[in-house]
C-alpha cells in the first residue's frame, strides 16, 4: 500500500500531521513584522525546552552544522581539546577538531559501552596549567544507542574551572533531560530532524554567558557560522540570512506541541517506549547492543541478532511490511539494526514494530524464537506505566 512508511529511524523521525500542516502554508517574509512576531515565540519556546535563559541560536543547518559552529566560534587553532569518541559522532567530532587545527585527545570506550567519567576527571585533573580550553560530549551517541553520562563528566568540567562543556545533543534534546541552566552547559547543538518533530534543515546551538566571552577571543575563521552575527540579529526576533521560513511555521507547531505535552511527559514517554523496547527484544532472546539499561538512550535501541544479517532483518522489514529501521555504521554494518523511538512515536508504534519484528525473525528462521513474547513484554511495560 502506497504512503504507509513508518519511519522507526533515530532521524528523520515521523512529522505530525499539524506540524505538516504547518510546513505548507505560503510564505511570508523574512523581514516582515509578522515573521518577528513568529521568531519571537519560537525563540521564547526553544529556550524553554532548553530550560535555559541563556541564547538559543538557529541555523539553516544540519546538526553536524550546529556542532561545527559550537567549536568554531569558541576555539583558537592549537588549542587542546578532550573528546569523548565512543560511537560515530564522537569520532565525526573529533575529526572535525583535528580539521580546525586543534589539539585533539580522544578519551574512547568500545562502541556499545559508555565513556569512562573517570578518564575525564583523571585528565582534567592533571591539567594544573590549565591547557584544556574544552571537552566535547555526545549526549545520545547514535550510532549505538548509548546515553553517555554528561552530568557527572560536566560536573568534573566544572571543577577544572576553565574549559567549556561542548555538547552534541542531537538525539538527547526534546527525548531526555538536557537541563542547560541547572547543569551549566556551555554549547548545547542539535538539530530539527530528532526529537524536534519537524524536517532536516535546521540546526540550534545554546550557548552560555562562559562560551560568549570564549567568543571574543576565539580566531577559528566563520562567516556564515558566526554565532554573534546570530546572538544579535535574535534580540531583535530576526536572523542575520535568509531562513527557510516554511521550517519555522513547522518549528511553530512542533514546540506548542511539546509544550501541552510538558517537559516530564515527554522523557517519560520516551523513557516508557525505551524500556518497552528493550524488555520486548531480551523476551526474544535477541542480544541488545547496550546491556546496561542505565547507559541505554531513550531515543535509540540497538539490536545486535547475530544469528541473522541485521541487513537482512531491515530489507524484510520494509518489503513486506513498509517499517523503516536504521542500519550499523561502520564496522558495524550488517551486525546491528536501530529501532528509532523519539519525537513523534507512541505505543502504539513500538507494539507494531515489535510485532513486525517478531514476524520477519520467524521468517528468517531465528532459532528458539519464542513468537509473542516480544509483544506481551513491551504491552506489560505500556500497561504498568
Amino acid at each position: 500500500m502506497d504512503d504507509k512508511l513508518m519511519l522507526m529511524i533515530p532521524g528523520p523521525t515521523p512529522v505530525p500531521e499539524r506540524v505538516l500542516s504547518a510546513l505548507a502554508k505560503h510564505p511570508i517574509g523574512h523581514r516582515s513584522g509578522d515573521f518577528s512576531k513568529i521568531m519571537a515565540q519560537v525563540i521564547a519556546d526553544l529556550k524553554w525546552l532548553h530550560q535555559t535563559q541563556n541564547d538559543v541560536l538557529i541555523l539553516t543547518a544540519s546538526g553536524t552544522g550546529a556542532m561545527e559552529a559550537g567549536i568554531i566560534n569558541f576555539l583558537s587553532s592549537g588549542d587542546r581539546v578532550l573528546v569523548g569518541c565512543n560511537g560515530k559522532f564522537g569520532e565525526r567530532w573529533a575529526d572535525l577538531c583535528d580539521t580546525f587545527g586543534l589539539r585533539t585527545e580522544r578519551i574512547t570506550a568500545s562502541w556499545g559501552q559508555p565513556l569512562d567519567p573517570d578518564a575525564f576527571r583523571r585528565a582534567l585533573e592533571a591539567d594544573t596549567q590549565k591547557q584544556i580550553k574544552a571537552v566535547v560530549i555526545t549526549h545520545s551517541e547514535t550510532s549505538t544507542g548509548v546515553l553517555n553520562d554528561l552530568e557527572t563528566i560536566n560536573r568534573y568540567v566544572k571543577d577544572h574551572g576553565e574549559a567549556l562543556i561542548i555538547v552534541d545533543a542531537v538525539t538527547s534534546l526534546g527525548a531526555t533531560n538536557v537541563p542547560v541552566d541547572e547543569w551549566g552547559l556551555d554549547v548545547v547543538g542539535s538539530g530539527s530532524q530528532k526529537g524536534f518533530m519537524i524536517p532536516p534543515g535546521l540546526g540550534f546551538v545554546c550557548v552560555s554567558a562562559k562560551a560568549w566571552k570564549a567568543y571574543e577571543t576565539a580566531k577559528l575563521p566563520r562567516f556564515y557560522l558566526d554565532l554573534g552575527k546570530y546572538r544579535k540579529d535574535a534580540a531583535k526576533n530576526t536572523t542575520p540570512f535568509t531562513p527557510p521560513v516554511n521550517l519555522i511555521f513547522a518549528l511553530q507547531a512542533a514546540l506548542e506541541m511539546m509544550k501541552a505535552e510538558g517537559l516530564d511527559q515527554i522523557f517519560g514517554r520516551h523513557l516508557r517506549l525505551r524500556n518497552a523496547a528493550r524488555a520486548a527484544i531480551e523476551a526474544l532472546g535477541v542480544p541488545l547492543l547496550v546491556r546496561d539499561a542505565a547507559a541505554a538512550s531513550p531515543a535509540i535501541t540497538a539490536v545486535e541478532p547475530g544469528h541473522v544479517d541485521s541487513e537482512k532483518v531491515r530489507s524484510v522489514l520494509r518489503q513486506k511490511y513498509d517499517i523503516a529501521m536504521a542500519g550499523g555504521q561502520d564496522h558495524f554494518k550488517g551486525k546491528i539494526f536501530r529501532i528509532g523511538h523519539l519525537g513523534f512515536v507512541s505505543d502504539r508504534d513500538i507494539l507494531s514494530a515489535i510485532a513486525a519484528l517478531e514476524s520477519v525473525l520467524q521468517d528468517l528462521e531465528y532459532p528458539n524464537l519464542p513468537v509473542g513474547a516480544g509483544v506481551t513484554a513491551a504491552a506489560k511495560v505500556i500497561m504498568q506505566w
